[in-house]
């Protein structure tokens, strides 16, 4: 055992291998964002081509570094989409996110088992493909909800929250995985339970110390440091970077206790964020007049909203927060030690241009792409690839507006009276002039002037009045667009699906009869086809759909009509 390192300096085609690696990154990130806000797509084919699937140019030491680094971006990703979180509009849409987050698990794990046909794959070969297939990336979803806007809106939180839901479940499916394998004798009831029952601790327990112990001691605090200006507790707590420590403090608190206790601190991270933004926002917080005067009234906490890198969108919802018109229009609003305002002037920059590119450039590292081109395996991973989108891009039927059975009933017996479908029609006297009925004649003369034909027959003129007018606000949506962004969304697998295929695949459940040669098997390369596809496709297309709404909601024209501009209604609402 060595007793130090010995320092010794890069030689100079280390340093613009790494340095490239660095720059390249950032600049597809750039450049993709800007087009179709789906930077990280770039991102993972830069670690593809610079780490061991392709040119080989890092060393394993720098990849394991970025992957570790790269975690570190995964846990603050998912920290400010708890930051970011209305723990109200959870509440109240909790629900809608339980169903969306139980069809994306129950239907790829269903689909999974058309391996047994697709690849001679065994019942439990397809229920850990399934496995690796039901979870949803975090990081990607978060990372799109943060370059598009939407992570605030209603819509955001019922994405996140479904997404949380499945990477639960992810965890689950990872003990699952790791004590199945043909040396495996059972699985105890503790290997499952015990993940669940531990999330569902975090999800109970956090709430109840937030309102139970976290309150009143910041209202103790506050009446200890009106009383006490110069006391030691308002010195300490009035220090600049007080803020930080205390936020880091619970965010490393609850990463490093779910991690004993067996559950996942990507949830923990997420259930820290959200503690504190409703610390931020729901507990009262002293003003520098209260301070001052020592009087105890309060301020409520700014709790900001985005970086000022993200869109126009996100710009008018910050706007929006001010306490005042008035005073927004006279002096800019200034930070306030809230934990939007910390994150931002302490984790976004080293997490925007190091730790998350280092994320997604790690998922390129697990592509084993010089063995996915055969031919077999292709054209097996994409039909399995098209199946494992379907199974969640059913999530969005959740939010469609699907008439009820009594409402389809009504317009079916409506559409049998239409005269066409009367007997006399089929038995040769439907080609005599329809006499127009009292009804009709009042709804023609209920039509606006300009809009009735006149060159028309008066055969085509009884059709029009007494056919059906369809209400599309009760057959159809008024857009369709929150719910292809569920589906989109959901799409991304990414770490949580590689991480479980990587696992069946050194547990050799998906291993074939033949002998070792140290290849991949062919249901690891078709569910990583799946995986890869999934999680580029996924976030280019919802990209494109939020391109797409952009146009709309800035009253783009087309020709010479003005378009909608609530297209995402009260799903894009804050």
């Amino acid at each position: 055992m060595a007793a130090s390192l010995p320092y010794q300096e890069p030689d100079i085609v280390t340093i613009l291998i790494q340095a490239s690696f660095l720059l390249v990154l950032n600049i597809t990130n750039f450049l993709l964002d800007r087009a179709v806000y789906c930077g990280l797509i770039g991102q993972i084919f830069i670690g593809v081509a610079w780490g061991t699937p392709g040119a080989k140019w890092l060393s394993i030491e720098a990849e394991e570094t970025a992957v570790q680094l790269g975690y570190l971006g995964l846990l603050l990703l998912v920290y400010e989409g708890g930051l970011s979180t209305s723990l109200k509009a959870l509440k109240a849409n909790f629900f809608l996110s339980s169903c969306i987050a139980v069809t994306g698990i129950s239907v790829p794990v269903g689909l999974s088992f058309i391996l047994q046909e697709l690849s001679d794959a065994t019942p439990l070969q397809s229920f850990a493909a399934g496995a690796a297939l039901c979870s949803t990336s975090l990081g990607t979803t978060f990372t799109v909800l943060r370059s598009t806007g939407l992570m605030s809106s209603r819509l955001g939180v019922v994405l996140t929250s479904a997404a949380m839901m499945d990477d639960v479940v992810g965890l689950v499916m990872v003990q699952v995985i790791s004590n199945l394998g043909p040396s495996s004798a059972s699985i105890g009831a503790v290997t499952i339970i015990r993940p669940l029952l531990v999330s569902l601790a975090f999800a109970v327990c956090a709430p109840l110390v937030c309102v139970w112990m976290a309150k009143p001691l910041t209202l103790w605090l506050n009446s200890q440091r009106v009383t006490h200006p110069k006391g030691a507790i308002n010195i300490l707590l009035s220090k600049e970077r007080a803020p930080w420590i205390i936020h880091t403090c619970i965010l490393i608190g609850s990463i490093v206790g779910s991690t004993y206790a067996g559950t996942s601190n990507l949830f923990a991270a997420y259930i820290a964020g959200a503690s504190i933004g409703w610390w931020d926002s729901e507990v009262p917080h002293l003003s520098s007049e209260a301070l001052s005067t020592g009087t105890p009234s309060t301020r409520a906490s700014s709790t900001g909203n985005f970086s000022p890198a993200q869109s126009e969108a996100s710009e008018n919802l910050e706007s929006n927060n001010t306490e005042t018109p008035g005073d927004a229009a006279s002096e800019p609003r200034k930070a306030g030690p809230s934990g939007h305002a910390i994150f931002e002037q302490y984790y976004l920059q080293p997490l925007e241009r190091i730790l998350k590119p280092f994320f997604f450039a790690s998922i390129g590292f697990s592509i084993p792409i010089t063995e996915m081109f055969d031919g077999s395996v292709v054209w097996k991973g994409i039909v399995y690839t098209s199946l494992m989108m379907l199974g969640k891009l059913v999530c969005g039927i959740w939010l469609l507006r699907i008439p009820s059975l009594s409402s389809l009933l009504n317009r079916f017996i409506t559409f049998m009276k239409h005269p066409r479908l009367q007997m006399s029609h089929f038995w040769g006297r439907g080609h005599t002039k329809p006499k127009v009925s009292r009804d009709s004649t009042s709804a023609l003369a209920r039509q606006p002037q300009g809009t009735s034909p006149t060159l028309q027959s008066s055969n085509e003129t009884a059709t029009q009045a007494t056919a059906p007018q369809l209400d599309p606000e009760g057959v159809k949506p008024k857009s369709i667009y929150p719910a292809a962004i569920i589906g989109c969304a959901m799409t991304a697998r990414g770490e949580i699906g590689f991480l479980i295929s990587s696992i069946a695949e050194s547990k050799k459940i998906f291993s074939s009869t033949r002998a070792d040669d140290g290849k991949n098997s062919e249901i690891f390369l078709i569910v990583t086809w799946a995986i890869m596809l999934c999680t580029i496709i996924g976030p280019l297309s919802l990209g494109l759909i939020v391109k797409r709404v952009r146009q709309l909601q800035h009253g783009a024209e087309k020709d010479g009509r003005s378009v909608r501009k609530d297209v995402l209604g009260v799903w894009g609402l804050p």
